[in-house]
């Protein structure tokens, strides 16, 4: 017996084998997933080349650390001019560009100073340049930017019957983008659903899964099945852990929210003298923001430089050889970098300044190494679920980063608790400098640089 209502699996069958058209689109599609995985990988290499480069150039004698006060304010000076001259749409993170663009009603010309492959080819350069310099910055986030510019170029090549748009291509490369880069494809989902789009129909969550798995092989393929800190040696948060556990959550979330509002009040449009300074000389301003993170550099023995990776990875191995000031000045060169103007993201450095948190709660409370490592966890989930209020994406991140599956339950709780205090204190750092761009989205002289 036979119901009207269902389906016929041979009928079907042969209308899927006769849509020849239908299959060369999502051949497009598949193919220029693995492209963008490519890319991450490729951005990836460069950055560690240059943030390699960089150390030699730091070690390279006597004089290494004290010549970084030169080099890095004369690069990152021409990093700004590069940017303002040939490409100020990759100039920050790029994670409010992809946001800014995902807007259905913006003009054509206006999406493609925003997202585009141009634009990401130039923005893996650049970002390669703010590694070489020495600046607190990370890869990740602008890897959201650089995935959707891949994913959008091959729209052009799409039949008019595609159900698949520009807005769903440039949701799944910057889904497939930080996915591949941190090797959390639960991240990167959890970031496309909480952060950029706003459809959540059924054909666009299948493109973005099948994105960041493709893309996730091909970063697999080059990097290896590791997990982006290794696994925890402690997988669980003891009872004695609670209240310390509780101070760096709040702790975090606090740190958290004013990192945000001194970010966005920091490139936000005003009458107060550094912005007036940062808008006639935005070459100079860059330039003395990169000498400040050049003398913390030299401070701290080059330990705030790059991403951060070396010291978090260390912290949550239980080595004690970061500065007893890691925390506040990882925050305070981060802060710096970004002002800068270049490309420059802020998720592997919340991590770092997240971590140093948990670490320095531990010590407060004078807590062994092994009870270290969880509050440092926590910390990273705190922080990072603060500077982006996506507690979500946070907790979901750093579990798959740290393997730290049996810590779901405390890194979930952290992450609200976090977020919410920070949403006391300033309002979603990306929707914020998303807004600020949109007035005069795509033009040269945008506001968010």
């Amino acid at each position: 017996m036979h119901s009207d209502d269902t389906p016929d699996f041979w009928r079907n069958l042969r209308r899927e084998m006769k849509a020849g058209r239908a299959w060369l689109d999502r051949a497009i599609v598949l193919a220029a997933a693995v492209t963008t995985g490519a890319a991450v990988v490729g951005v990836t290499l460069l950055c560690e080349a240059a943030s390699h480069l960089h150390e030699q150039m730091r070690g390279s004698g006597p004089l290494g650390p004290w010549l970084m006060l030169l080099w890095t304010p004369v690069l990152t000076a021409l990093l700004v001019w590069l940017t303002r001259r040939h490409a100020p749409g990759a100039a920050g993170s790029g994670i409010p560009q992809v946001m800014v663009a995902l807007d259905d009603s913006l003009a054509p010309e206006r999406r493609r100073a925003l997202v585009s492959l141009p634009l990401a080819i130039k923005k893996a350069a650049l970002l390669g340049g703010a590694m070489l310099a020495g600046l607190s910055a990370g890869r990740e986030g602008p890897t959201v930017q650089i995935g959707a510019g891949v994913m959008l170029s091959v729209r052009r090549w799409l039949s008019p019957a595609a159900r698949i748009d520009g807005h769903d291509l440039m949701v799944a490369g910057a889904a497939a983008g930080i996915a591949a880069a941190f090797n959390t494809p639960l991240g990167g989902v959890m970031f496309a659903l909480e952060k950029l789009s706003r459809r959540h129909h059924a054909a666009q969550s299948a493109l973005v899964i099948v994105c960041i798995v493709l893309s996730g092989l091909v970063a697999v393929s080059v990097f290896g099945n590791l997990t982006y800190f290794g696994e925890l040696r402690v997988q669980s948060v003891p009872l004695e852990l609670i209240g310390p556990g509780l101070v760096v959550a709040v702790v975090a979330g606090l740190a958290g929210g004013v990192f945000s509002l001194l970010l966005v009040n920091s490139l936000a449009p005003g009458d107060r003298w550094y912005w007036r300074w940062r808008a006639q000389y935005p070459v100079r301003f860059g330039a003395a923001c990169a000498l400040g993170v050049a003398v913390i550099g030299l401070v701290c023995d080059g330990a705030t430089a790059g991403a951060g990776y070396a010291p978090t990875r260390a912290m949550l191995e239980g080595q004690a050889d970061t500065p007893a000031l890691y925390t506040l000045l990882k925050f305070i060169a981060t802060w710096l970098s970004s002002w800068t103007g270049v490309p420059a993201g802020v998720f592997a450095p919340s991590l770092s300044v997240g971590a140093g948190i948990g670490r320095d709660v531990a010590q407060l409370f004078g807590l062994a190494p092994e009870h270290a490592i969880p509050l440092i966890a926590l910390g990273m989930v705190g922080f990072l679920a603060a500077a982006t209020q996506g507690p979500l994406t946070a907790f979901i991140l750093v579990m798959e980063m740290v393997s730290g599956h049996a810590m779901v339950l405390s890194l979930m709780l952290t992450a609200f608790v976090s977020s919410g205090l920070s949403r006391l204190i300033c309002k979603p750092m990306y929707m914020e400098l998303a807004e600020l761009m949109r007035p005069r989205a795509g033009e040269p002289g945008s506001r968010v640089a």
